[in-house]
């Protein structure tokens, strides 16, 4: 390929203006920079619309100039522009309605009212403040992306650390004048003088990276999402929850049930998770806390690094944000990262556990496929999604209950042995939670209805954590760090029971204790 080729390939990238200045940028590179660009060939440049693509979602994520940068590394580990924006392309491509429509609203907002009053039977909850909201994929992107941000932002950040103090070990305080390969893909870039110092270029290395798998994740999931609490925990500023009826009605129709009972479903559900977040103001301190503990113990390989980098062989935003995957260039957990995820997953099981066990006990007399749709829930949350297994790459960890039919058999017995009264007293304090059973115990002893005898996860008493929480969190509040967390609820092993769909039918554990459902493998 001649110096024409790549002069014409300029001005189709970034036009008639931009590409002269481009081209006299590519002529003042050294010899040896421009000779291995021109040794690749036309097959080794990306495409112009992958470039433009990657040029605009730059701009719109406020990465113009060098002062751009620098405010943005300034700002954190995740630019919430840049995800946005990525994000809200992907959701235009997927045929979003721009609108909610009125029958939608009006199907929505009967939903909600009739699901209030079936909760107020069930739970001594309180309706959440505000009122549930009703929006489009895009409504959804705009009310969470920034919580999004600020969840994974701890993981990010320890991450993006650790590869600035690794790179500066390697190559010193700065480095020469370009970087070939590493960091542009084919196309070698010189390194702005403000970039030279390797810890500042790790950081928008990290940020950038970070932000667009956030934005690609986010928009596959609008597409997915039916409510603000389908990942378990709370991500939108609104307490009350949130609705999306194109999702819903998709989702009806590909279930072949009708819309207005998937929609007095879900709802049912929005509401259950917005009751028990309004009403226990410790619940999302304790995850974030987890995910600080996780997030601390985050070591990163990196020859693993760069051959990811090497691997991103198109300038588009896609390609780049796979160019740095969690799960690809993370060292093997620690014992306490390990312990974290246990604790993560055995409290989301909890809090799911107890969604559906009052959406259950709230909806059995009004929807009449409700078996159906709570295992069809259950099957999805144990298997997880493109967009889900996406953010796990990002973050590194599950947003998925392992054991939500235990969790939702204890509150159900819980129910039975005391009534809601017992049962939702247990969130008054983290060490009032039930415990699942743990690998070593005996779950067909400790809950066989013939043994005589049952477990503290039966009675609802929760063991004794080796974890001052309380010091913890004051941690977390007092200096943006989130203190150590974890407990010994039990490792994170598969769902595993052989109930029918009522919890209420029969004991939680068969006698082999290993009948596990298939949608959980």
């Amino acid at each position: 390929m001649d110096e024409n080729a790549i002069h014409q390939w300029l001005i189709q990238c970034f036009g008639p203006v931009q590409g002269e200045a481009a081209w006299a940028q590519f002529s003042q590179l050294p010899e040896e920079v421009r000779d291995q660009i021109l040794s690749q060939g036309a097959a080794g440049l990306p495409k112009p619309e992958e470039v433009q693509s990657l040029v605009k979602a730059f701009s719109a994520g406020g990465l113009n100039t060098a002062g751009d940068v620098e405010r943005t590394i300034e700002k954190g580990p995740v630019n919430t522009d840049l995800a946005k924006s990525i994000a809200a392309s992907t959701i235009a491509s997927e045929g979003a309605e721009g609108t909610v429509t009125a029958d939608e609203a009006q199907t929505a907002r009967e939903a909600i009212s009739a699901s209030g009053l079936w909760l107020d039977a069930v739970s001594d909850f309180n309706p959440a403040p505000g009122e549930t909201q009703v929006l489009t994929r895009d409504g959804w992107l705009e009310n969470t992306i920034e919580a999004w941000a600020q969840f994974a932002a701890p993981v990010v950040q320890s991450m993006n650390d650790a590869l600035s103090s690794v790179f500066s070990e390697r190559f010193g305080d700065s480095f020469e004048s370009q970087v070939s390969g590493m960091f542009a893909g084919p196309v070698p870039i010189p390194i702005p003088e403000n970039l030279k110092d390797p810890g500042t270029l790790m950081k928008l290395l990290g940020n950038t990276s970070f932000s667009m798998q956030l934005g690609q994740a986010a928009g596959k999931l609008a597409k997915e999402i039916r409510g603000s609490y389908d990942q378990g925990i709370a991500l939108q500023s609104n307490p009350a929850g949130t609705l999306i009826p194109q999702n819903i009605d998709e989702y009806a129709t590909s279930l072949e049930l009708d819309v207005d009972e998937v929609m007095g479903f879900l709802a049912l559900r929005e509401q259950a998770y917005a009751r028990l977040y309004a009403s226990v103001p410790w619940l999302m301190p304790r995850f974030e806390a987890l995910i600080g503990k996780y997030a601390r113990g985050i070591t990163i390989d990196l020859d693993a690094m760069e051959d990811q980098l090497r691997d991103a062989t198109d300038m588009n935003p896609e390609s780049i944000a796979g160019a740095v995957n969690l799960t690809n260039v993370a060292a093997s957990d620690t014992p306490e990262q390990k312990e974290a995820l246990h604790s993560l997953a055995d409290m989301l099981a909890l809090v799911e556990g107890w969604v559906d066990c009052v959406v259950w006990r709230a909806g059995m007399a009004h929807i009449p496929h409700i078996e159906q749709l709570r295992e069809m829930i259950r099957r999805e949350r144990a298997v997880g999604g493109p967009a889900e297994q996406t953010f796990e790459s990002l973050i590194g960890l599950e947003l998925r209950p392992k054991r939500l039919r235990e969790a939702s058999q204890i509150w159900e017995r819980l129910t039975v042995e005391g009534g809601q009264e017992l049962r939702d007293s247990k969130w008054n304090h983290p060490d009032m939670l039930p415990s699942l059973p743990s690998e070593q115990v005996d779950d067909t002893a400790a809950t066989s209805p013939d043994s005589g005898a049952s477990s503290q996860a039966d009675m609802g008493y929760a063991t004794k954590s080796t974890i001052d929480w309380d010091a913890e969190l004051s941690n977390l509040l007092e200096h943006g760090d989130t203190g150590q967390a974890g407990s010994e609820r039990g490792g994170d092993q598969d769902d595993s029971d052989d109930s029918t769909d009522n919890p209420a039918d029969k004991p939680s554990d068969d006698s082999s204790g290993n009948d596990a459902d298939p949608g959980t493998k």
